[in-house]
C-alpha cells in the first residue's frame, strides 16, 4: 500500500498542471478585472491546497482527474509532481500577499502581485512554460 509520501511523489500528467494554469489564468484575470478580494482569496486558498496537500488535494486537479483526463489518451510520459507542487507555494505566496495587501487597503501592491500571478499562470497556460517549475530546478541545482 502506498505511502501518503510515496503517493505525492508518484509522477503526474503533466497536462493536470497546465490545466489548472488556465484555470488559474482566468481566476486571477477576473479578480484584476473585478478588483475581488474574496475571489483572489478564494486562488490563494487553492494554491494552498495544491501546495499543502500536493496535486491529489488541488481542486483544480481534482476538475482535471474527473472531467477532462478520462476523455483524453494516456499522456506520453510522466512529469516529477514536485516542481508543480512548488509552483503552487510560489503563487501561494503571490495570492496570500495580494489578498493581505488589498485587505490593508494597499491598492498597487494588491494589483502588481495579482498581476505578476496571472503572467506566471498565464505562462504556463499559453506555452507551458512553468515559472515556478524552472525556479524549483533553478534552486535544486544550487
Amino acid at each position: 500500500m502506498p505511502t501518503a509520501s510515496s503517493a505525492s511523489s508518484a509522477p503526474i500528467d503533466p497536462r493536470g498542471p497546465r490545466f489548472a494554469a488556465v484555470l488559474t489564468s482566468l481566476v486571477l484575470a477576473a479578480a484584476l478585472i473585478t478588483g475581488s478580494t474574496p475571489l483572489l482569496a478564494l486562488q490563494a486558498l487553492v494554491f494552498a491546497a495544491g501546495a499543502l496537500g500536493g496535486h491529489r488535494y488541488a481542486p483544480y486537479g481534482w476538475l482535471y482527474r474527473t472531467l477532462v483526463r478520462p476523455r483524453l489518451a494516456p499522456p506520453a510520459e510522466l512529469e516529477d509532481p514536485r516542481p508543480p507542487r512548488f509552483a503552487q507555494a510560489v503563487g501561494l505566496a503571490f495570492t496570500l500577499l495580494a489578498t493581505l495587501a488589498a485587505l490593508a487597503g494597499l491598492a498597487w501592491p494588491a494589483l502588481v502581485l495579482t498581476a505578476l500571478a496571472l503572467a506566471a499562470a498565464f505562462l504556463n497556460a499559453a506555452f507551458d512554460y512553468c515559472l515556478g517549475c524552472e525556479f524549483y530546478l533553478l534552486l535544486k541545482r544550487v
